[in-house]
């Protein structure tokens, strides 16, 4: 299996933002991914 490039606190921390209700895109933008097909609509 291939190893994660982020660490379990930036995992933590990404689903903690979409849970205060942060914007999938912005999560994706600072986190430096590839957004979700259709997560980030306009």
């Amino acid at each position: 299996m291939k190893a994660s490039k982020f660490t379990d606190a930036q995992k933590a921390l990404n689903i903690e933002q979409g849970e205060d209700g942060t914007p999938v895109a912005e999560i994706c933008r600072k986190a430096g991914i590839h957004c979700p097909a259709g997560s980030c609509a306009a």
